[in-house]
């Protein structure tokens, strides 16, 4: 499985959006700063992903993330390819007996899939919207999250991957 955490919250993100001939849209914009952050393990295999939303990104919260994770797969034995973050590598970190962590080299995002996942959560419910509330961006987020659960072809699509596993597969 890849790993990856998310800032989500209450500064809005204009991004380009449809709008009927010579008419300018008009797209609420807001600075506060407010923040909440997802975790998210995905694996592109078989789209197989599992997100929490937590208040802080540190040791406390990715053992709970991971524990979250292996609780789900208890007869499995977890690869969890993460990044270089602090709160991978913190003394205080709990990794779950059920799970490795591979790291992946320093300053490649390209290499997690988690990141492609990301640019489509934002732009299912992140972009042009102004949130009263952090709450309200934390629910916004937990549907958006929970609907990924179910369409587990669309995360393999996401992870990008799938085509090589197919490849491998259908060479064996």
């Amino acid at each position: 499985m890849f790993q990856d955490e998310a800032r989500f919250g209450r500064i809005s993100q204009a991004m380009q959006c449809w709008a009927p001939p010579k008419v300018r849209p008009v797209v609420p914009t807001q600075i506060v700063r407010e923040y909440s952050y997802a975790f998210t393990a995905l694996s592109p295999l078989d789209g197989v992903n599992h997100s929490l939303i937590l208040p802080w990104v540190n040791g406390e919260m990715m053992s709970l993330f991971l524990e979250e994770v292996a609780t789900r797969h208890p007869d499995e034995h977890i690869g969890m390819v993460v990044d270089g973050a602090s709160w991978h590598k913190a003394k205080d970190l709990k990794v779950p007996k059920n799970m490795t962590l591979i790291f992946l080299p320093p300053y490649s995002p390209q290499l997690n899939p988690v990141e492609c996942f990301w640019k489509q959560v934002r732009k299912q419910g992140f972009y042009n919207k102004a949130f009263k509330t952090i709450k309200s961006v934390e629910d916004t987020l937990e549907k958006i999250l929970r609907q990924f659960e179910k369409l587990l072809t669309t995360v393999q699509s996401l992870a990008g991957f799938d085509w090589i596993i197919r490849t491998l597969l259908n060479a064996n």
